[in-house]
C-alpha cells in the first residue's frame, strides 16, 4: 500500500500548476535548496490532507465546506503575492540567498498556500477507499498511505529542483529571468481565475 500510495502523491504533485511554477521560480533565484524547501510545503500538506483523508473524510469534508470560500480567497491574495514577488525579482534580477530563514519561510509559505484548497480532503478519501478496497483502513494502512502520499510529494519536488533546476540554469542570467517572468506571470493570472471562480461560488 506504501508504493501504491507513494505513485499517487507523484502523480498528483506532477502536474504543473501554481506550486509547480513557484517551484521553479525560487529554484531559479534562489537555487535548489528554495525550490525544494518550497516543494517540500506543498508535500507535507499533501500528506496533511491525506491523514485527514484516512482518518474520517467525510466529516472534516463537511467542516472543511465552512472554511473553504475564506481560505480560498486567502490563497488567491497569497498567489498573487508571489507571482508580484517573481516578476519583481525578474524585473531587478535579485538573486537572494536561501539562508535558514528563507527556506524556513519558503516552506511555511507553501504549506499555507497548498492547505487553502481543504475540498482537497475529498480526493485524499477517495484514495484512500480506493486501495482499501472500500473497508475502514487500519492504523498500520492510514500510516502507509500518509507517509506514501508525501514520499511521494516530495520525490517530485526533488526532481524538479534539482534535475530541471539544473537544465533551467544553462539558459543564462536572460533566459532565467524571462522564465522567472513567465512564472511570476502565470502565478498572477492563475491567482485572477481563482479569484474569479470564488467569487462566482
Amino acid at each position: 500500500m506504501f508504493w501504491q500510495a507513494m505513485g499517487i502523491g507523484l502523480a498528483i504533485a506532477a502536474p504543473v500548476g501554481p506550486i509547480g511554477l513557484l517551484c521553479i521560480s525560487r529554484t531559479l533565484r534562489g537555487g535548489p535548496r528554495l525550490g525544494l524547501a518550497t516543494g517540500l510545503g506543498a508535500a507535507s500538506a499533501d500528506g496533511l490532507y491525506a491523514l485527514a483523508g484516512v482518518c474520517g473524510g467525510s466529516a472534516l469534508l463537511a467542516f472543511a465546506g465552512v472554511l473553504a470560500k475564506p481560505l480560498a480567497w486567502a490563497g488567491c491574495l497569497l498567489l498573487a503575492w508571489l507571482g508580484w514577488s517573481a516578476l519583481r525579482g525578474a524585473a531587478a534580477g535579485d538573486v537572494p540567498a536561501d539562508g535558514e530563514d528563507r527556506l524556513g519561510r519558503a516552506y511555511l509559505g507553501t504549506l499555507a498556500l497548498t492547505l487553502s484548497n481543504p475540498m482537497t480532503i475529498a480526493s485524499f478519501a477517495a484514495v484512500a477507499a480506493g486501495l482499501s478496497g472500500g473497508a475502514p483502513l487500519a492504523a498500520a494502512g492510514q500510516a502507509q498511505v500518509v507517509l506514501g502520499v508525501f514520499c511521494g510529494s516530495a520525490l517530485w519536488w526533488l526532481l524538479l529542483a534539482y534535475g530541471g533546476g539544473a537544465l533551467l540554469s544553462r539558459l543564462g542570467a536572460g533566459g532565467r529571468r524571462g522564465v522567472n517572468a513567465a512564472c511570476g506571470a502565470l502565478l498572477l493570472a492563475l491567482a485572477a481565475a481563482l479569484a474569479w471562480k470564488a467569487a462566482v461560488g
